[in-house]
């Protein structure tokens, strides 16, 4: 597991490692979301980009808590 540490200013930094593993980019809109004890960053991108990008995905446990749902 990575770790990386807050800054004074509520900042932190992208380790390397995990800049490589995906095409991000400066200036990039990431989404924070917080789910239970966790915090989840997820890179923003169209619509387009996600489509068909859970086919054959095994298991059907929901993500999201029914109350969460629109």
């Amino acid at each position: 597991m990575t770790e990386v540490v807050i800054s004074p200013k509520f900042q932190v930094v992208i380790p390397k490692e995990i800049r490589d593993k995906f095409p991000l980019q400066k200036g990039q809109k990431i989404a924070v979301l917080a789910k239970g004890d966790m915090i989840i960053l997820m890179p923003r991108a169209p619509l387009k980009h996600y489509r068909g990008f859970l086919k054959g995905a095994a298991g059907t446990e929901p993500i999201r808590e029914k109350k969460d749902r629109l």
